[in-house]
Formats: C-alpha cells, sequence, structure tokens
C-alpha cells in the first residue's frame, strides 16, 4: 500500500492510496457522498490479484482538502482525471458507486480515452431531485452533520442489515459523524444539478451498472434506465442489498467486479 496526495489546477489537495502491482492494469475507484477511500476495503484484497487499485477520497471527504461550495459534477471528475494524470495512468478501469458512479459516468462520457471499462454501482444518471439536495446542503450548514446521520443511514443500508446491527453501521455512521459539513454540503450541490441523461449514450466503454434490490437512494428502477442509456451495457442487481451494496454484499460485489474487469469476457445481465 502506498499513499500520497496529489494537487489539482485549483489548488485542492486529495489523499490517493495505491494497492497492488504497479504492472497491473490500473483500477480507479470512486466513493460515495458521506464516505471515504476505505467505502473499498472489503473488495481491495480480492481486485488487487488482478489490478493495480488507485483510491482517493473525493474533494471535500476523508483527508482531501475541503474548500468552499459549491462544487459541481464536472469539477469532480476533473478531479478524478487529475489522479490518473498525477500517477502517470494514460487509460484505467473505473468503478463508483453512488456520487462516485456519477463521477465514474462523467469521466466516461467526457474522457472516453482514458476508460477502460466502467462500473456504476448503486447510481443514476440522475440521483434526486434539486429541491431534496439543496434542503439536505442548507441542514447540514445550519445544523451539522449530526442531523442527517440517521436519514442518510437508513438510505444507505437495507432494513435487515440495520436490524442486524452490522458493524458497517457504525463505521460509516461514525465517518459520517466526522465528516465536514462544508464538503458534504458542497457535494450536495454538485448532486441537485447533475444531470447525465444527455450523455450517458455517449459512454464507448464496456459498462456494467449494479444495484442492490433494496437501494431506497438509487432504486433498481433507476439503475435500469441507466443500464438502457448506456449503449451496450450489462446489469446485475444484488439481491437484498441497500445502497452500499459492497457492504452490505461484499463478496459477490467483488466477484461481479472481477468477472465484469476479466480479459476478453462476454458479459449479461445477472
Amino acid at each position: 500500500m502506498n499513499e500520497q496526495t496529489v494537487t489539482t489546477d485549483d489548488g485542492v489537495t486529495l489523499r490517493v492510496r495505491t494497492d497492488g502491482a504497479a504492472a497491473s492494469p490500473p483500477l480507479l475507484l470512486v466513493n460515495s457522498l458521506g464516505t471515504d477511500l476505505t467505502l473499498w476495503d472489503p473488495q481491495v484484497a480480492d481486485w488487487t490479484t488482478s489490478h493495480r487499485v488507485v483510491r482517493y477520497d473525493q474533494r471535500g471527504h476523508g483527508a482531501s482538502e475541503v474548500p468552499d461550495g459549491p462544487y459541481t459534477l464536472e469539477r469532480l471528475g476533473m478531479d478524478a482525471l487529475t489522479v490518473l494524470d498525477d500517477l502517470g495512468i494514460a487509460r484505467a478501469d473505473v468503478c463508483g458507486l453512488s456520487l462516485g458512479g456519477l463521477v465514474a459516468l462523467w469521466v466516461a462520457a467526457h474522457a472516453p480515452e482514458r476508460v477502460g471499462r466502467v462500473v456504476l454501482a448503486d447510481t443514476a444518471a440522475r440521483i434526486g431531485s434539486e429541491d431534496a439536495w439543496r434542503t439536505r446542503a442548507a441542514t447540514v450548514r445550519e445544523q451539522g452533520m449530526a442531523a442527517v446521520v440517521d436519514l442518510v443511514l437508513e438510505r444507505f443500508f437495507s432494513a435487515a442489515y440495520r436490524a442486524r446491527d452490522e458493524p458497517g453501521l457504525a463505521l460509516v455512521g461514525d465517518g459520517l459523524r466526522r465528516a465536514d459539513p462544508e464538503g458534504y454540503a458542497a457535494s450536495c450541490d454538485a448532486l441537485a444539478v447533475a444531470d447525465l441523461r444527455g450523455r450517458a449514450r455517449d459512454v464507448a466503454a464496456r459498462c456494467l451498472v449494479m444495484v442492490g434490490t433494496e437501494d431506497a437512494a438509487t432504486p433498481p428502477a433507476d439503475a435500469r434506465a441507466l443500464r438502457d442509456l448506456v449503449p451496450g451495457a450489462a446489469y446485475a442487481e444484488l439481491e437484498g442489498a441497500g445502497h452500499l451494496a459492497n457492504l452490505e454484499r461484499p463478496d459477490e460485489f467483488a466477484r461481479l467486479v472481477a468477472d465484469f474487469l476479466a480479459p476478453d469476457q462476454e458479459h449479461h445481465d445477472a
């Protein structure tokens, strides 16, 4: 494991971590709203058997800097490209979840030469409504993160997972409480206006759309709509999983992504 920082063209420092052999094909991972690069801990060991795994904290998250908002999806996408540029990576497979999935979709649509294959997990070309995101941003700026933690956990995890009080629930909840309110709110501002429904058809990379069947934030209907927008996209559902499907079904999530990224494979809906 190697950890470093990269600096964007607007002077923001991002934390970056790489795992796996430097000669392996690169896989860029993009975290969801309110999490950091540790979101991918359950999958890294599996994916480093075939890839050099590159993950980072999006601006406003984790150990990355928190510039004042609002942020935009374009800015977040440019951050992802900056990470690749700094590491000297011309082309990478990309996997993003939720907000990270939108960032991955933006990169695949706007910089197709940089993307090999792309995994869009628990996301949509348009997530939620502008009013809902503006309201959440205002709440966090006025009252702090504690005001939205319970709401977010209900949307992040299935009812069954919450009822079992799985360890991931506390880990994500603690991370949300520690999150910088401005970084979170500024990212909500980006989501308020992010809409890639008009650009998703421009994705040339082979694509897998994945979703938990109990995802309350970007439900399967949204994921199927995204699948239908991206030319030739494959589709998979993780039975019983909520929005953070990689935490609720870590082994299945890891396998589906690894199988999709394996070279010279044909992919079909699962």
